[in-house]
């Protein structure tokens, strides 16, 4: 790999750091902007939502307004050329209602995997797997460990 190469990658892996943490973790509905391009792609949308911008818009504003604390740590980003892959682990204290179920105050852990592909320093698509099952058994949705 050459030092351009290096370079984009490096920061590649940036931009979804700080997009992860603006929307997620600080609750910026304006990173969506700032991060994703206009023909963003959401592969796997979470929560239901769509596959574009505003998907991504909506899901960071419903996990913010059910968890005012939601916070999500990359356990690790792996970079190459235009993709990074992201493996986290947010959590948050539910004070609000969230799919149907009361606020519990009780704190929550959403584990899960994306991939991101990078183009002209905007993210253009993503691809993720998140433990839903988990959370939605954390939240008492479901039979199970909670």
């Amino acid at each position: 790999m050459d030092a351009i190469e290096k370079t984009r990658t490096t920061d590649n892996r940036e931009i979804v750091r700080a997009f992860i943490d603006a929307l997620f973790t600080k609750g910026d509905l304006a990173a969506v902007d700032e991060y994703l391009a206009e023909d963003f792609l959401n592969h796997d949308p979470p929560v239901g939502s769509d596959t574009g911008r505003e998907g991504m818009r909506k899901a960071g504003a419903l996990f913010r307004a059910a968890f005012p604390d939601w916070h999500s740590t990359p356990d690790f980003l792996v970079a190459e050329d235009d993709m990074v892959v992201e493996h986290f682990s947010a959590s948050g204290t539910q004070l609000g209602e969230i799919f149907g179920a009361p606020a519990t105050g009780r704190t929550v852990t959403l584990r899960g995997i994306n991939i991101f592909r990078i183009r002209e320093g905007r993210i253009v698509e993503r691809w993720g797997r998140l433990d839903e099952l988990g959370l939605l058994r954390q939240l008492g949705l479901v039979p199970g460990q909670g």
